[in-house]
């Protein structure tokens, strides 16, 4: 099977040297991401096409496979795929043609588009008209409609070889990934931004990313998940980097000394600060985000900007004016929508009463309390892994001890339940468990004093939806402390 894949339009009205540089890095991302699976592939460059050669002894459900890849690829406007005769003549070409093109114009109106190179004693306009009156007579309920058709038939006529095309798919369209330079985009397994990362992909920009860990290893390997996928399905003709960088200590420090109105925005300017360290060791010109204006408390205007002030390398915002639906649609047609659906929120930094226009003066004023030494800690400790190894790294989170309601705990002789709540809450709601010691250690210093705890008896953490408990307790058992699980308030469910 030999596929033709059209240049996406923005691709042709460039300059001549241009157009040739993004073909000819198409034509290069093609074979890489092809021979990955098959490498026999041939891909040639021309003018205004690719063509990829497939064995001929392909399976059926492979060809499928590598068909699906192409139109996955940016740069690539269709995807056709099609099938060379030997032709000489006006009436071989509709022997050729009539049999496939007949059932598809049935009852509707089409044009015949022909394609004619080298030497013949017919011209393209006549191999159209030849070809239409063929049609119509194999397939009467048909008509000609030469401006508005709905089904085109496309044929290419080279010298004596007819290229017969069997069926077109769209491509990604968009521009060839590399040519734009590279990005680095924040990345936390939600809706929006892998989102924001693959139209960054797609406009040809060869995106790295950076995920900052809030929650132990359940939320990492959600996130490592999303992005391997991401990048295996729409960019695996490049090598990128998947950074990590533990966050919780940045997080205790900001509930420790932030005022509770600016910790959403004093959060996302340290992740800004620390975005823009990793960008410039890696000499990436510009950091990516999945802010959309007004869709949280953080990415008003005004609070954007302030964000902005804290970065070094602009930030660019794929998704600032779409609305919430438009990114959940788009996420489930690029299918990172069902690892969104599964990734737990995280609840740990939620302001109260968050500023919706927070005062440059108090957010810097809040930041002279912050212990910058966490934030290089941070930065020191982060991780890099190759994202063509997210897959075979990355691992499911284990399970850990569930106790729903007071019943069951009296069936376990020695345990603890530990409220991980945040003070202001504890003191809002208390935990009464009278048969049972209860202990308040507020979830951000939990890893720390855990370690102290005695090791004889068993302890179950709370926390209001059973979310931060569970990431909390998986955290614990990744370092071994395995006789750590979760207490849920039957209530809750």
């Amino acid at each position: 099977m030999t596929y033709l894949l059209k240049l996406h339009p923005e691709i042709t009205i460039k300059s001549r040297s241009v157009r040739q540089h993004m073909t000819r890095c198409l034509a290069s991302n093609v074979r890489n991401t092809l021979r990955q699976r098959e490498p026999d592939v041939r891909v040639k460059a021309s003018w205004d096409a690719l063509r990829v050669g497939l064995p001929e002894t392909l399976p059926p459900e492979r060809e499928r496979e590598l068909e699906e890849s192409l139109t996955r690829i940016p740069g690539i406007h269709e995807v056709l795929a099609t099938q060379e005769v030997a032709c000489g003549s006006l009436e071989e070409a509709a022997a050729w043609i009539v049999p496939h093109w007949a059932p598809a114009i049935a009852g509707r109106r089409f044009r015949v588009r022909a394609k004619r190179r080298g030497e013949h004693a017919f011209s393209s306009m006549d191999l159209e008209r030849h070809l239409g009156a063929a049609l119509l007579a194999a397939e009467p309920s048909a008509t000609v409609d030469l401006k508005h058709p709905e089904v085109v038939v496309s044929v290419e006529l080279s010298g004596r070889r007819l290229q017969l095309i069997r069926s077109r798919r769209p491509g990604l369209g968009g521009y060839p990934l590399g040519v734009q330079g590279e990005a680095l985009a924040l990345v936390s397994g939600g809706f929006d931004s892998p989102v924001a990362a693959w139209r960054m992909l797609r406009r040809g920009i060869k995106t790295h990313y950076l995920f900052f860990n809030l929650g132990g290893p359940a939320h990492e390997a959600g996130v490592r998940e999303v992005t391997h996928h991401l990048w295996q399905r729409y960019s695996a003709s490049h090598n990128v980097d998947f950074t990590s960088v533990p966050f919780e200590g940045v997080v205790a420090e900001i509930l420790r000394s932030i005022p509770d109105g600016l910790m959403g925005v004093i959060l996302k300017r340290m992740m800004v600060r620390v975005a823009s360290r990793i960008a410039e060791r890696a000499n990436i010109p510009v950091l990516v985000t999945g802010d959309a204006i007004a869709q949280v408390s953080s990415q008003t205007l005004a609070n954007l900007a302030q964000i902005d002030a804290a970065s070094e390398r602009p930030i660019l915002r794929p998704l600032v004016t779409e609305d919430k639906q438009e990114i959940i649609d788009t996420a489930r047609r690029i299918d990172t929508a069902r690892f969104a659906e599964q990734m737990p929120e995280y609840c740990g930094v939620i302001s109260k009463r968050p500023h919706t226009r927070a005062p440059a003066d108090q957010v810097l004023a809040a930041e002279a309390a912050f212990d910058f030494s966490v934030l290089e800690a941070a930065v020191e400790a982060a991780t890099v892994t190759r994202a063509n190894r997210l897959g075979e790294k990355a691992r499911a989170p284990g399970e850990v001890t569930v106790v729903d309601g007071p019943d069951d705990l009296v069936e376990r002789p020695a345990v603890s339940v530990i409220d991980i709540r945040r003070p202001d809450e504890c003191e809002e709601a208390p935990l009464s468990l009278p048969d049972v010691p209860c202990l308040e250690i507020p979830f951000y210093e939990l890893q720390e004093q855990a370690q102290h705890l005695p090791a004889d008896r068993e302890y179950l953490l709370y926390c209001d939806q059973g979310v931060m408990s569970r990431m909390q307790a998986l955290h614990l058992a990744d370092r071994g402390l395995d006789h750590f699980g979760v207490y849920r308030q039957a209530a809750s469910g």
